[in-house]
């Protein structure tokens, strides 16, 4: 496809001059006999490059440029000027214009600085292309797997960050669904603003909307100076709300409106700020069935999930195992400064058995206990080895013949979970397959009922 010229000058013959010589190097030239006409018309058709004198009645080439900048901030232009106008033609220079040429000129000459031109925008095309390139192929380093189903999350990758839709990254807990997340943002045009992340289910109720939106001055008790909320600080950025589906109702309403508006308003403020900042929401439950538990909005859901991607849980992706080994095998070992070390044969089949209900995390984690096990040894052995067995197996606290209700029965597994993991509540959350919001939940109902409970932190 030929490249489009415009030619912008109030003198006719040197518009047919240099339309009639630059058509003749296989380019598509038009022309426009003063500033208002150029912006005409480049508001209705594409161009690739404007050639305009510089001092014109009305609206000079200066202006002009600056004014087409606004909405076309790539357009090249390439200034004709006088030698009394040589200081204004570089001040243009370092407005952003490619280059100037002064009259008299021969048209090899201009010929020659719009070959220039394209030249140096190819290179600049091809640069970007290649710096996304790197960024993906970067990101993806950190999204191991050979796995048919999980190479298809690469194709989803590549897709989704070249637009800025929502995107609903479904999975299970440590499928790395935080990884994707952050993927997509790197291979997209945002990838030079912020990335941001809010676990959802972390946030007191009470804080929530602040942390989101922001507020102004004295909005609430100890609100003593404005804050500024996530959208805005993510915004020509990225925003991730990890464990979407714990997100309050009320807060629900508010960030609908945000996706479908584009707009937030601080808390103690009736004022709309205009946000750009693009939404990815990931989830460890099946969202749709809590949709229809009515604990989570459906139009919001469908808001969200304009791009789902769904992470298969490692058991349906074993293949990929061995590649994961050898993956987080380097990667502890030189964090480490161990010499390689080799994987038993049994220590592999163990894995190739095993349910992993902690997927790649657990895989991950497990690896690198097993490497400061084995210490100086050449090789990960079986006994090296150690699986996360279930919290309800061999549990004595719970009485494998004590009859109890389930809400006693989830007490004491809660309780047992958190001294096994040292108060960790995350951890804690993690290997009970709930949100730290619900283990929290859960702890104060208890203290209420029955008081502090020992070995356990408030």
């Amino acid at each position: 496809m030929s490249k489009r010229l415009l030619i912008v000058d109030d003198d006719n013959s040197m518009r047919s001059i240099l339309q009639e010589a630059l058509v003749g190097g296989a380019y598509d030239v038009k022309t426009a006999k003063d500033g208002e006409s150029a912006i005409r018309f480049i508001d209705s058709n594409d161009v690739d490059l404007v050639i305009t004198d510089l001092m014109m009645p009305g609206i000079n080439g200066l202006e002009l440029m600056m004014t087409v900048r606004k909405s076309y901030p790539e357009l090249g232009f390439i200034f004709i000027t006088a030698y009394g106008t040589v200081e204004t033609a570089v001040k243009a220079m370092h407005e952003g214009a490619f280059d100037f040429i002064t009259k008299p000129f021969s048209i090899s000459q201009i010929e020659t600085r719009v070959e220039r031109y394209f030249n140096m925008e190819n290179l600049r095309i091809e640069n970007r292309e290649l710096k996304q390139k790197l960024s993906l192929d970067q990101r993806f380093k950190k999204l191991v797997g050979k796995n048919t189903n999980f190479q298809k999350i690469f194709e989803q990758i590549d897709i989704v960050s070249k637009s800025d839709v929502p995107v609903l990254i479904q999975g299970e807990s440590g499928t790395g669904k935080e990884l994707i997340a952050g993927a997509i943002h790197e291979a997209s045009n945002r990838s030079g603003g912020k990335y941001l992340k809010i676990n959802c289910s972390a946030i007191p109720d009470t804080l929530f909307e602040s942390t989101l939106f922001g507020h102004e001055k004295g909005a609430f008790t100890n609100a003593h100076k404005a804050h500024t909320g996530l959208f805005e600080e993510a915004d020509g950025g990225t925003l991730l709300l990890d464990e979407i589906s714990e997100m309050p109702a009320l807060l629900q309403a508010k960030l609908l409106r945000v996706l479908q508006e584009g707009a937030i308003s601080r808390v103690g403020s009736n004022k709309e700020l205009a946000v750009d900042t693009r939404i990815i929401a990931t989830t460890n439950r099946n969202i749709k069935e809590i949709v229809g538990g009515g604990k989570f909005r459906s139009d919001l859901f469908f808001r969200l999930n304009v791009f789902p991607i769904k992470v298969p849980p490692l058991r349906t992706r074993r293949d990929d195992i061995p590649v994961l080994v050898d993956h987080f095998m380097k990667k502890y070992q030189k964090k480490y400064g161990y010499s390689e070390k080799a994987v038993e044969p049994e220590v592999m089949e163990a894995f190739q058995n095993y349910y992993w209900p902690g997927n790649v995390r657990q895989l991950e984690n497990i690896l690198e206990r097993a490497i400061l096990y084995s210490m100086q040894s050449k090789s990960i052995k079986l006994a090296d080895i150690s699986f996360e067995t279930e919290v309800s197996q061999n549990n004595s606290e719970l009485g494998s013949d004590e009859v109890m209700s389930i809400p006693e029965m989830e007490k004491k597994l809660i309780i047992r979970t958190l001294k096994q993991t040292k108060n960790n509540r995350t951890e804690a959350a993690r290997i009970l397959e709930v949100s730290t919001r619900t283990l929290r939940n859960k702890l104060h109902q208890y203290e209420e009922e029955s008081g502090p409970i020992e070995g356990v932190s408030g």
